[in-house]
């Protein structure tokens, strides 16, 4: 198939009038890819958390046709989807179906910085950016996460292993692109954002939140152990991505005179969870805790979570892990082969150097140590399962360096236990909270109202986009996060 990249350049943005109307001539998307999104649609959302539903849905799905309708693709095959995900991610796939999470959201401050990120990810499809890296990384599907990742590094090494457990739903259904390919979706982005009426300069205070949000982030990650958000990690930033959006947004020539949509964008976002949703399990520094599931686990120094709609994974700098649950018949060793089965996809010899069952805080478990070869070394898989009730179990795969088998995760396998009634009740969402503000409220008092125990003036600073020196002024509308209550 040819592959036809379609980008936007400088002067063509600052040719656009103050508003165009929409284009009327437009080119479909090729059919297999849309075939395909449709057909994975329903595992990625399921893989994020689950799609968003009601007015905020709505209202995403009608700021993205919005900007779509400038890309030159059939509106009629883009589809945008927001996502009850705690990590802060956007991405497109070939087919049409443009993803944002409510995470992502949350750091926004206005409608156009959401217009920008949408048109952002329009411009990826219109420009086929997907197609052209497509030879140089697989599709993975979503299932069989981690059979996917041990089939292709047989013939790699552990290296190859660090890394892409970690990074399961961005390789799920996108690619990575190039450092330019991200630069000309900005170009398209700007160039959609302006022409559907917006400020043009959304662009560079939305990569700029973006930016400030994963330094404080990697300030704050030690100790609250969740790994770097993922659109951080795809989408890479840097001081002249905003020089160049602020640039390419004065050249339009409407930089400071669109909508902004303030208002209205935050009374869409006023009540949207934060972080994790309880339904799908906490982090809670170096713990995890599912409220319904009543379970926790808490991982070792250093070691980073994170958490999707099915499992934890949970990464190191000696190894990776994998949490999940399964049905159980009753024997846990069968549990642990269909385990090793899935992980394996049957193309790979593990030889089992230890089988062996304890239990662990009352808790029956049964554990399996296997080794691999690869082209780099040797790797030990270890499956670590526990017998919850008569159906289900959960379970550690684990995958470390040769010789060290559970090693590193000692202490987390150790550490699964049930939790009592009043633990569970004690669990509530952190939602953001659209607060005006009111005489003799200060930057001071507003953040010991956050919901988190640290970092509180720099979370409230950098949520709301202001500089540390900031005044509020009463009637100034800001966001909060504090505690919620639980669906």
């Amino acid at each position: 198939m040819r592959k036809t990249l379609l980008f936007v350049s400088a002067a063509a943005v600052v040719a656009t009038p103050a508003v165009l109307s929409a284009q009327t001539a437009y080119r479909n998307l090729s059919p297999r890819y849309v075939q395909e999104a449709q057909q994975q649609n329903a595992a990625v959302v399921q893989e994020f958390g689950g799609a968003e539903t009601g007015q905020r849905a709505a209202y995403v799905e009608q700021i993205g046709r919005r900007v779509g309708s400038y890309s030159g693709v059939n509106p009629s095959q883009l589809r945008y989807t927001t996502l009850n995900s705690a990590v802060e991610n956007a991405f497109a796939v070939p087919g049409g179906y443009i993803y944002i999470t409510r995470q992502l959201m949350g750091i926004m401050n206005d409608e156009a910085e959401l217009a920008f990120v949408l048109g952002h990810e329009t411009g990826h499809v219109a420009a086929n950016h997907a197609q052209a890296r497509q030879q140089a990384s697989q599709r993975n599907s979503i299932g069989g996460i981690l059979g996917t990742i041990l089939g292709s590094v047989i013939g790699g090494g552990i290296g190859n292993i660090i890394g892409q457990l970690a990074q399961t739903q961005s390789q799920l259904s996108t690619l990575s692109f190039s450092r330019q390919q991200e630069y000309d979706a900005d170009r398209l982005g700007i160039s959609y954002l302006s022409r559907a009426g917006y400020d043009p300069n959304a662009s560079a205070t939305m990569l700029s939140a973006l930016s400030r949000a994963t330094a404080l982030e990697a300030r704050i990650q030690g100790k609250d152990n969740r790994s770097t958000p993922e659109w951080a990690s795809t989408h890479p930033l840097s001081e002249n991505r905003v020089v160049q959006a602020a640039q390419l947004a004065r050249q339009t020539g409407r930089a400071g005179t669109g909508l902004r949509n303030r208002d209205a964008f935050l009374n869409q976002i006023d009540g949207v969870f934060v972080d994790d949703d309880p339904a799908q399990g906490v982090i809670e520094g170096r713990t995890f805790v599912h409220p319904d599931l009543r379970l926790a686990f808490t991982v070792p120094v250093g070691y980073l979570m994170q958490n999707s709609t099915d499992a934890v994974t949970v990464q190191g700098s000696a190894g990776q892990a994998q949490f999940k649950g399964g049905r159980y018949t009753g024997n846990l060793q069968t549990y642990i082969q269909q385990r090793l089965q899935q992980l394996t996809g049957g193309r790979t010899q593990i030889q089992i150097i230890q089988n062996s069952r304890t239990t662990v805080n009352g808790l029956p478990v049964e554990y399996v140590v296997g080794r691999a070869q690869t082209s780099s070394g040797v790797v030990d898989v270890s499956v670590f399962a526990y017998a919850f009730d008569q159906n289900t179990a959960y379970d550690f795969t684990m995958l470390t360096q040769g010789g060290q088998g559970v090693g590193p995760f000692s202490s987390m396998v150790n550490s699964v236990r049930r939790i009592s009634a009043q633990e569970a009740a004690a669990i509530r969402p952190k939602v953001i909270d659209i607060y005006t503000v009111r005489p003799g409220d200060t930057v001071q008092s507003l953040a010991s109202r956050m919901a988190y125990p640290n970092f509180q003036a720099e979370r409230f600073l950098s949520l709301n986009g202001l500089a540390a020196n900031a005044r509020l002024v009463p009637g100034q509308r800001v966001k909060l996060v504090v505690l919620g209550q639980r669906r």
